[in-house]
């Protein structure tokens, strides 16, 4: 009887560790599945890998894999891809009617691909899929042959968090290597926080974006707009009295800046029981050389209206917080960041500027950025200042004159989002990058709050009462 408790002791055991190396990421693994496919798929001739038909296999706790041939003018890949089901819509003559297909699809966290040069069928990389988002991803590439050392790249939508670097492990070891050893072989070397998420890390978050939709109908965009510290209305630029509308006397009218304002007000009237001042936003906090152009135009043009306005707004939050008084370049508030080295365009690997001061980040990887921001910075959100480009004069004309605000997170399954609200109005990522992709953003931060209550001026609802409560 001993031995047998034993014997289902070392048992359990067993299957403890072997599902806790497979369900660690919570991804699929197909390590072993591949351990039987060098020969016939990742060093066979590409005709003979032709001959190969797309097989679905298993590995040892029934994770099925298909492993199957792609092919480009100039590469050709040995995919294994893990088992997932999509619902797809399909039309016939009784109507539409929803169908669940299986699918392997390759770039599904779990995918593993190796992707060889057609002409000389030598090995290129190999690339692991691991994130919710298929833009995030690790590759492997050999220096020489297989045996030879392989250099790894860190990649998150087309920049580079870590390009070429030597992990001193040859690159035939990936052929077999689960997606576990690799994280662990490459832990100092590769920048894996940027990507370590906690789904259920972005309750604050999400709290201040739906309170902020809800109250989206209340919102009016004008021009200069803002309210003081009596919740009176002026003019952002001088601070003068503003006239209201008979229609408007229970809406908020506001500007972008005034709408951000408004978002900050927020977050400090629960603490402090007022909201901030207008005249300590409008201080200047960019220094031009007097004698350059940028320092001539800024003697008759505010050019740094929305840079100036994000910093003094975002220090102000901080300040409220820490009952002590900070100015913008002691406060913290700015994002100063450089997480990548270059970046992948239509012309090829190209370096990253990273962050450039008083002007912030191209609009170009403005999405990692936020990722890399969403992971390292959970329960965050962002003021933004849109530095625009009148290229049209010689030179150029560069202001800051739009403002919004990001809310980056992760939803539930994983996936990565961000929320953004420009001029009192929800606005798409993608829609604002079609706008500003030529532009940069300059980024400060602010804590999240689940305390978050902005002022409204509209009615409270009627509550009505039952002749029981009566």
């Amino acid at each position: 009887m001993k031995k047998f408790f034993a014997a289902f002791f070392l048992i359990s055991l067993f299957c403890a560790a072997l599902f806790a190396d497979y369900n660690r990421y919570g991804i699929p693994d197909s390590s072993e599945i591949r351990r039987s496919l060098r020969e016939t798929w990742f060093e066979a001739p590409l005709e003979a890998v032709r001959m190969n038909k797309p097989e679905v296999k298993a590995n040892l706790i029934g994770q099925k894999f298909q492993v199957r041939l792609e092919e480009t003018e100039d590469y050709f890949s040995i995919l294994v891809a893990p088992f997932a089901t999509i619902d797809v819509e399909v039309f016939s003559d009784k109507g539409r009617r929803k169908v669940r297909q299986e699918v392997y699809p390759g770039d599904a966290p779990g995918s593993w691909i190796l992707v060889r040069d057609k002409k000389t069928g030598k090995p290129i990389k190999i690339v692991y899929y691991f994130a919710s988002d298929s833009d995030v991803f690790v590759q492997f590439s050999p220096t020489s042959d297989v045996s030879s050392p392989s250099v790894g790249d860190f990649v998150i939508y087309n920049c580079y968090a870590a390009k070429g670097v030597l992990t001193g492990l040859p690159f035939e070891r990936y052929y077999t290597a689960s997606f576990a050893e690799v994280s662990k072989w490459t832990e100092k070397m590769l920048p894996w926080e940027y990507t370590r998420i906690y789904r259920d890390a972005y309750h604050a978050s999400l709290q201040m974006i739906n309170v902020i939709r809800e109250r989206l109908p209340e919102i009016s965009y004008e021009e200069d707009a803002c309210y003081d510290e009596e919740y009176k209305p002026v003019y952002i630029t001088t601070g003068k009295p503003r006239p209201i509308n008979d229609s408007d006397r229970e809406r908020i009218t506001v500007s972008g800046a005034g709408f951000l304002k408004w978002i900050a007000d927020g977050i400090v009237e629960p603490l402090n029981g007022a909201v901030l001042k207008r005249s300590p936003l409008v201080h200047e906090t960019v220094n031009y050389k007097p004698t350059g152009f940028q320092g001539i135009m800024s003697e008759n043009y505010d050019i740094s209206f929305a840079l100036d306005w994000i910093r003094n707004l975002a220090t102000a939050v901080v300040s409220v917080r820490s009952r002590r008084n900070y100015r913008f370049f002691n406060s913290g508030v700015d994002v100063r960041i450089e997480p990548f080295c270059s970046e992948f365009t239509d012309e090829g690997i190209k370096n990253l500027a990273g962050f450039i001061p008083n002007s912030g980040y191209s609009c170009r990887y403005l999405k990692a950025l936020l990722y890399v921001l969403a992971a390292t910075e959970s329960e965050t959100f962002y003021f933004a200042a849109i530095r625009e480009v009148d290229r049209t004069r010689n030179p150029e004309v560069k202001v800051f004159n739009n403002c919004a605000v990001f809310f980056p997170y992760f939803d539930s399954n994983g996936n990565f989002q961000v929320t953004i609200f420009k001029d009192g109005a929800e606005i798409s990522f993608d829609d604002f990058y079609a706008r500003y992709s030529r532009d940069f953003v300059y980024l400060t931060r602010c804590a999240c709050t689940e305390s978050f209550y902005p002022f409204s001026f509209a009615p409270e609802p009627a509550v009505t009462v039952s002749e029981d409560e009566l």
